[in-house]
């Protein structure tokens, strides 16, 4: 039985997120860096996974190495949308979706993960791209995040999502010792 020590552990392997406050042009460079290299990272943890292996789970009650990896996908995609639109608005009011309900639809139980991971390779090169043509002025643009009432720069949205990579890549690579 794990307490909730070890839950949390299993649960954040790498952390918790820590807000990026200040633009910081290196932590932004190597930020891109894990980006661009997301889609050969997850596909090499997942490409010699039997069916048996991508219904293993990193916790007790957590999502299985399938739903991980769509979860990646669908998360992604909305990151490229919420950048997208915080470069091309004033401060937009992006929406929140409920990715825990996302995780149990019939694209996230029962499809292969080939289509996320192809997914996420695209998201991740159009990522990548708007990233490396973005200026300071650009890293400092914002969206407003309704279900947390905080304004989110583009510098620390870098963060969050090269931070999520990590934080998912390891719940795969736990899953795969179980």
């Amino acid at each position: 039985m794990h307490t909730t020590n070890d839950t949390d552990k299993l649960r954040y392997p790498i952390g918790d997120y820590k807000a990026t406050l200040v633009f910081d042009k290196q932590k932004v460079e190597n930020e891109i860096k894990i980006i661009s290299n997301f889609y050969e990272l997850i596909l090499n943890e997942t490409k010699d996974l039997s069916e048996n292996d991508l219904k293993k789970t990193y916790r007790p009650n957590g999502w299985n190495i399938m739903q991980v990896a769509h979860h990646c996908a669908d998360s992604h995609m909305n990151g490229l949308i919420r950048l997208k639109l915080a470069l091309t608005e004033d401060e937009p009011t992006i929406k929140p979706y409920p990715e825990q309900l996302f995780a149990e639809l019939a694209d996230t139980v029962n499809e292969p993960i080939e289509s996320s991971l192809q997914i996420i390779n695209g998201v991740h090169k159009r990522l990548t791209t708007l990233f490396n043509s973005m200026s300071e002025t650009d890293f400092h643009k914002s969206y407003l995040h309704p279900q947390y009432q905080k304004e989110f720069k583009l510098f620390d949205f870098l963060g969050l999502y090269s931070w999520h990579c990590l934080h998912h890549l390891a719940h795969i690579k736990i899953a795969k010792q179980k």
